[in-house]
């Protein structure tokens, strides 16, 4: 950071800039490192976010995490904070009845579908390993500052930041700004980008609180139990210790009536410390209330996720209730997906062309997911809002993993396809995710998440070596552009099968993990089909 001549305003720079240092924004800064480019975040906050705020981590978040470097560091977070596994329940209290099962097992069925698990960790837990990885690789993080002022121009973006603080003033120039600075995105809102959906329906609060709940909890593999009652609407999340925790509370009263929508009437203490008995079926338990938080459920996406060289991502771009974890979930994939565009764009490997494709991806997902997580609101807390007006539910790992991509840098078969699948049958369908396969490589064990989660990847299998020395002349016509191939002869695995080619076919996958092309056989010029592909996926062109 250098002094300027004028007022002693403060500049610096780095390629990309990125206005938030949360969840969203750490991750963002993580991803851009990997791929070797530099970034710096600016977080309103002095510190880690001071709530315990438990996140739910969905398959495809372990999967980056786990590309990322720090798959086993935060599992064994996540165990030191809570118990592992663990199902989704409702009751009318936690001393009470059991009224339905949600999710039976937190991880029943996964095996087939990732190398990876999912599990609960907080947000004070997760964020210092992402940023710690980040700035390993040479991030920087400015805590304490709120973003002023932005402007864009031809060659980059010029922000301006306050020190909440001192007042002292930072001006910040990147060729890039990346907005994931939450709900309330001064970003977006410099930017004038309006929100669609469905608004405001209800003011919720979440009650942070410390109450020996041991003899209702402890050692029950419970990850989340929804409370329905004739007092309240909302969940429980407790830590491993059953002794501390949070209840959300969403509705009050009669659930099937709109009055129902505002919890946050009335947060006095007494209240407060009410709702967490009620909730847990004991009167009179000892309670602390250890904080609160006012927030309004809405389900609703930014119009537009990008204005010339901003970007929008996470809660900046997408505002959903918390049923289902889907939230941070999303923004971290909106993050991953945006940095190897950016990454390749600025290493000159890319057209700028291919940013836009960051909306024509990321929009359509983000969409459906809000609409997801509304659908479980209803359903599981607010009847009153009319289910026939929400989408059907559609199973998790639909969401998690079925997302399908439609761009202009992806060469798909001309079909219509929907937003999402059941991943078990996407296989490896342009504008999907490269399915998990257990393989034998190199005398061990690894999945194909493993083998395409950086660079341009070819996998082919046990009759497509042709494939791979095609890769390997296409690479010497992108200089520096990293472009790997993989012939995997592993009948046993059935990776043909799983990837629907026959064993002279193969698949281009993009560094997100995401199919960018695929032929089901060999073809007559590998050369030139593979040149094609991977010229489109970088150009956005056909």
């Amino acid at each position: 950071m250098t002094s300027g001549p004028d007022l002693g305003v403060e500049r610096l720079s780095a390629p990309v800039l990125i206005a938030g240092g949360g969840l969203v924004g750490l991750s963002t800064a993580m991803f851009l490192a990997q791929h070797g480019i530099r970034s710096t975040a600016i977080e309103r906050l002095p510190g880690a976010s001071p709530l315990p705020r438990a996140a739910h981590f969905h398959l495809r978040t372990l999967e980056l995490f786990r590309l990322a470097g720090i798959e086993e560091e935060v599992k064994a977070q996540s165990e030191r904070e809570f118990l592992p596994e663990g199902a989704i329940v409702m009751m009318d209290t936690l001393a009470g009845r059991k009224l339905a099962d949600i999710i039976a097992s937190l991880n029943e069925g996964v095996e087939e579908l990732s190398p990876c698990r999912r599990l609960f960790v907080s947000q004070p837990g997760l964020e210092p390993i992402l940023r710690a990885r980040a700035e390993q690789a040479g991030a920087t993080v400015l805590p304490g500052y709120e973003v002023a002022g932005v402007s864009q121009d031809d060659d980059g973006v010029t922000v301006t930041a306050n020190d909440a603080d001192s007042g002292r003033q930072v001006e910040m120039r990147g060729q890039y700004l990346v907005g994931a600075d939450g709900a309330h995105s001064a970003v977006r809102e410099l930017l004038g980008i309006p929100f669609d959906g469905r608004g405001v329906f209800s003011n919720s609060i979440t009650i942070y609180f410390t109450a020996d709940l041991r003899p209702q909890m402890a050692g029950k593999p419970l990850s989340v139990v929804y409370i329905n009652n004739s007092t309240f609407g909302g969940f429980f999340r407790l830590d491993r210790s059953c002794e501390s925790g949070f209840l959300v509370v969403n509705t009050m009263g009669d659930p099937s009536s709109v009055d129902a929508a505002d919890a946050a009437s009335d947060t006095s203490e007494s209240r407060l410390i009410e709702l967490v008995r009620i909730g847990a079926g004991v009167p009179g338990l000892p309670v602390r209330i250890d904080g609160l938080a006012r927030w309004r459920a809405t389900a609703d996406v930014a119009r537009s996720y990008q204005q010339g060289r901003i970007f929008l991502a996470g809660d900046a771009a997408h505002l959903m209730p918390p049923n289902g974890g889907f939230g941070g979930n999303t923004g971290i994939h909106d993050a991953h997906n945006l940095a190897w565009k950016l990454a390749h764009v600025l290493q000159g490997h890319a057209a700028p062309a291919l940013l836009a494709t960051y909306d024509s991806e990321r929009r359509p997902v983000g969409r459906f997911t809000v609409e997801q997580a509304y659908s479980r609101y209803v359903t599981r807390t607010a009847p009153y809002l009319g289910q026939d007006t929400a989408q059907p539910v559609a199973p998790d790992v639909d969401i998690e993993l079925g997302y399908l991509y439609h761009s202009a840098a992806i060469s798909s078969d001309g079909d219509e396809h929907p937003v999402h699948d059941d991943p078990r049958r996407t296989r490896a369908r342009a504008g999907s995710r490269a399915p998990h396969v257990w393989i034998r490589s190199g005398g061990r064990r690894v999945s194909t998440i493993d083998l395409a989660g950086s660079a341009f990847t070819v996998l082919t299998a046990a009759r497509g070596s042709a494939w791979c020395e095609a890769a390997r002349v296409v690479a010497g016509d992108h200089p520096g552009l990293e472009l790997h191939a993989h012939p995997i002869d592993d009948r046993e695995a059935h990776f043909a099968d799983r990837y629907a080619i026959s064993e002279s076919g193969a698949v281009l996958i993009r560094p997100d993990g995401f199919v960018a092309w695929k032929a089901e056989s060999m073809l007559p010029d590998p050369v030139d089909a593979i040149g094609r592909a991977l010229r489109r996926a970088l150009t956005a062109s056909t």
